[in-house]
């Protein structure tokens, strides 16, 4: 048993909301992860950091169901969700933001939060038969969440903008936004800060720690190692697809396994 495996043994592990266990992929002989085994602690942010192609986005994409591991489990709320589509695995409470971001650009900053959630009623043929009176009140919900939504973020002056108008920095905002708009369990963050410029980049750090003390548990992929420090733990460093060190930033940065990683990529 390794001394990563020891740690995941602690009792403090069952308050894990996630746990990943022994997950892989490879492509064509290539190990893009090669067994990863880490928790998510229920009510935090969880830093997961490591040097280009340590396996990270990869691992990401196998949580929220866009890619299917080669092996391995996905415990989320104790129910093994790996292999699942990405559709049943966000019913289950889990939602996730992009690398790139995905607006509809000629929709308005609401309007792309309206139609962030899935499932609604007005969207079924049910809802087309019956009319407005069985899906109003879903939608005055929504409405009033992507309201509540645009409020807390500062957007409310974009609020009927195109989201094709908006900088990098502010889609970063509504993807986050977007994802916020199905209420998760847990919400994985794909280098959330990529684009942004320093002052959003503090304000969304501000968000993020505002999202975790109301109970929102995340999961974070990022390289700038400020917001990393600021805002998560703890943090789980990846290299060559493998978990290299878990722990807090201070015994991140003692590790020496650490430095030679990103030192030699």
């Amino acid at each position: 048993m390794t001394s990563v495996q020891r740690q995941r043994a602690a009792p403090a592990a069952q308050a894990a909301l996630l746990r990943v266990d022994d997950l892989a992929k490879s492509y064509g002989g290539v190990h893009a992860v090669a067994g990863a085994s880490f928790d998510v602690p229920r009510g935090r942010i969880t830093g997961l950091i490591g040097p280009n192609g340590a396996g990270k986005s990869t691992a990401l994409g196998m949580i929220a169901g866009a890619i299917k591991p080669s092996r391995g489990s996905v415990l989320l709320n104790g129910t093994n969700v790996a292999g699942w589509p990405s559709h049943k695995i966000a019913r289950r409470g889990l939602a996730r933001t992009f690398q790139q971001s995905s607006e509809f650009s000629g929709m308005t900053v609401t309007e792309n939060l309206l139609t962030a959630r899935y499932g609604q009623r007005g969207d079924t043929l049910r809802g087309a038969l019956l009319g407005r009176r069985y899906w109003r009140a879903e939608q005055e919900s929504l409405t009033a969440r992507a309201a509540d939504l645009i409020a807390r973020f500062d957007m409310a002056r974009m609020a009927n903008e195109f989201a094709g108008s908006l900088s990098s920095g502010q889609r970063r905002l509504l993807e986050i936004m977007r994802a916020l708009m199905t209420e998760p369990e847990i919400l994985l963050l794909d280098e959330p800060m990529a684009g942004v410029n320093p002052a959003l980049g503090e304000r969304i750090g501000d968000y993020l720690l505002q999202l975790r003390q109301d109970g929102l548990t995340m999961l974070m992929v990022e390289h700038e190692m400020s917001v990393v420090e600021r805002v998560c733990d703890p943090i789980i460093v990846m290299t060559q697809g493998e978990v290299l060190a878990e722990g807090t930033m201070d015994q991140i940065r003692s590790d020496s396994r650490v430095l030679d990683a990103y030192l030699n990529g």
